[in-house]
């Protein structure tokens, strides 16, 4: 940073900063929302379903309680760290958008596809929705099942 190089917030009298901040923090995709666990990951890999999209795959898996939760995994092969943060940006930005589609008590890891970084934003929301409402349905008919 320079010297010359104005703060962040310079301008703004110091409430207007601290009001824009709360403002942004309710658009954010929190992290009781989010799954953070390798051992949560891992249970869902293992024991979980599948779904298949053109531009991702994504496990889920019932649970009996609690809120929807997603994860992301991005590997090294999907590109550079760059390329995997662009992907993790995108990614979770539609999940924010769409997670009201999500019901139930149910934990999804998204698995995307390389192709992600050089498909419309749109589509990938179209993507995204989908997967969640075949997963909602699907979550439901395992809880009939089982009851």
């Amino acid at each position: 940073m320079s010297a010359d190089a104005p703060s962040r917030g310079a301008g703004q009298p110091q409430g207007q900063r601290a009001e824009a901040g709360k403002g942004s923090a309710r658009a954010l995709f929190p992290r009781t929302l989010r799954l953070l666990k390798h051992a949560d990951f891992e249970r869902v890999y293992k024991q979980g379903r599948r779904h298949f999209s053109s531009h991702m795959t994504v496990f889920y898996q019932r649970q009996n309680q609690g809120a929807a939760r997603v994860g992301f995994t991005v590997g090294r092969v999907l590109g550079g760290a760059v390329e995997r943060n662009r992907i993790k940006r995108r990614l979770r930005e539609a999940v924010r958008l769409r997670h009201g589609l999500l019901t139930g008590a149910v934990d999804v890891v998204i698995n995307p596809k390389k192709s992600l970084l050089r498909v419309e934003f749109a589509t990938l929301l179209q993507e995204i929705e989908r997967a969640f409402e075949i997963i909602s349905a699907k979550a439901r008919e395992q809880g009939r099942q089982k009851t």
